[in-house]
């Protein structure tokens, strides 16, 4: 099983570059960063994780292809991801452009962890609604992907539409996409359709929703989707369970903080490498 890592990354906490290095010397095989592109002030929306305030970390996250293209430069193995990237708000001939750089610079090591965002505000400033972020999120990803793999990639949809046009370099690794979010038929069909796997976030109620994950796959004449629990606080048994399950990867939450934190819980996952 192949165990990652992933880090609230801000202005305030360890560098990025210092933490992938940390990562790969000890073994862990990816590491995630995760996005917001600002927080409004006005915080209409409440917290997705219950919390009464909206932690800090939130409006201070580094963008995180810039991050990852410092961890890129200081390492040779460990896996690169987005955990997770915005997709509809970000244009996405822009975005598959810097994906593809990062992924051609770093030897074919991105990962794109995408999703559809929770803070209506921050949406909206994007010019997207809310309702319609997941729909906008979907031509946003099949539009890159028509740009990573044509020669002359042309996409006509109902948010996005561009002629027939040159751009490289083309990734090296595909990338794979992943999509975070809850289960439910409309992410596993989005799954189903465009995405190469599911990455539930702490990986609660993994296994009940596994054959719905399934039937939305065989619907759409394709193997199953891979699974990455997300964000997840392990154990020894929580490791073993997703084991059972045929997960092959897991990816462990780290505190958004300075190195002196950082390191001592990074050295206390390494324990659980085999």
């Amino acid at each position: 099983m192949r165990l990652g890592v992933t880090m609230f990354a801000t202005d305030r906490s360890m560098p990025v570059a210092e933490l992938a290095r940390a990562a790969e010397e000890r073994g862990f095989a990816s590491l995630y960063l995760p996005e917001h592109t600002h927080i409004p002030v006005s915080r209409r929306t409440a917290p997705a994780a219950g919390q009464a305030v909206l932690p800090e970390e939130y409006s201070r996250t580094l963008d995180p292809l810039v991050a990852l293209s410092h961890a890129a430069a200081v390492t040779g193995r460990i896996t690169l991801g987005t955990g997770i990237m915005l997709a509809a708000q970000r244009e996405p001939i822009v975005t598959a452009k810097a994906v593809a750089t990062l992924d051609h610079l770093s030897g074919g090591r991105v990962v794109l962890g995408v999703g559809f965002g929770w803070n209506v505000e921050e949406i909206e400033d994007h010019n997207v609604t809310y309702g319609s972020r997941r729909d906008v999120a979907r031509e946003h990803i099949l539009a890159m992907k028509v740009l990573w793999s044509e020669e002359e990639a042309g996409f006509t949809g109902r948010h996005v539409s561009f002629e027939p046009s040159w751009s490289w370099p083309k990734p090296v690794s595909g990338p794979p996409v992943y999509v975070g979010g809850a289960a439910g038929p409309k992410l596993f069909a989005h799954i189903a359709e465009y995405a190469d796997g599911w990455m539930p976030i702490g990986g609660k109620g993994v296994r009940a929703a596994l054959p719905a994950l399934r039937e939305a796959c065989e619907r759409a004449g394709r193997e199953m989707a891979k699974v990455i629990p997300f964000g997840t606080l392990p154990s020894e048994e929580k490791l073993d369970y997703y084991a059972g399950m045929g997960v092959e990867e897991v990816v462990f939450s780290l505190p958004g903080a300075p190195a002196d934190q950082v390191l001592p819980v990074l050295d206390g996952y390494a324990g659980f490498l085999r």
